[in-house]
């Protein structure tokens, strides 16, 4: 069967494509981009598709992005999100060379934080140690994703606002007496990790795979 038939079909049938994942696409001339750009929403009209209207820009980025827009008198370049961090354009400290920066996204952190709220309302009387230990898998698997090299602030960012957010439930939950910082800083350094990078430089990552 040919696509054309296929996604006719489909569509006639009332069956819903789920959404496409996310592309990005980089070119060294912008002429390229616009391009490109044309040719894809043609080649996608042939089937009934079409691109996201909002999720869909043009953007210069780059080491010489910078550069560009100061020339012309405009900001900062732009920055995108993709698969969970916001890239931006940045520079290193040491060598004042150009560098991609990779922070968490502000959308992603903010829901991720949300539903450590709900499970934590949900847990409320569970004993310290279950709650630390839950915990503790909840903060390591966002590090195994998130810990990439500039995005410590991110890092400890989250593992401070679930601390607090702890803090709290606890001092709730007390009827006796209140919890103080200092009474609850020894159960939060026993079972909340410390933010740390995990993930190697893209470089050292490909020197790795791929020595000369």
């Amino acid at each position: 069967m040919r696509r054309e038939s296929h996604v006719r079909f489909c569509e006639g049938g009332g069956v819903r494509f789920p959404s496409a994942t996310r592309l990005v696409m980089g070119f060294q001339h912008q002429h390229e981009a616009e391009q490109c750009l044309a040719a894809w929403r043609e080649r996608l009209g042939q089937f009934g598709l079409e691109l996201h209207p909002d999720k869909t820009r043009l953007l210069a980025f780059g080491r010489y992005a910078a550069s560009d827009r100061k020339r012309r008198g405009e900001g900062k370049p732009e920055t995108f999100d993709f698969l969970g961090f916001t890239h931006v354009c940045g520079r290193t400290r040491s060598t004042d060379r150009f560098w991609v920066h990779r922070r968490s996204s502000m959308k992603r952190l903010r829901k991720k934080l949300a539903a450590v709220k709900t499970e934590l309302q949900r847990r409320w009387h569970d004993p310290v140690p279950e709650v630390g230990q839950w915990l503790r898998r909840v903060i390591q698997g966002f590090y195994n994703y998130h810990a990439v090299p500039g995005n410590w602030e991110s890092l400890r960012c989250f593992s401070r606002e679930v601390c607090r957010m702890w803090f709290r439930r606890l001092r709730r939950r007390s009827q006796k007496r209140h919890i103080t910082w200092a009474r609850f800083a020894p159960v939060a350094a026993l079972w909340i990790p410390r933010p740390r990078i995990l993930h190697p430089y893209p470089y050292v990552r490909f020197d790795a795979t791929h020595p000369k």
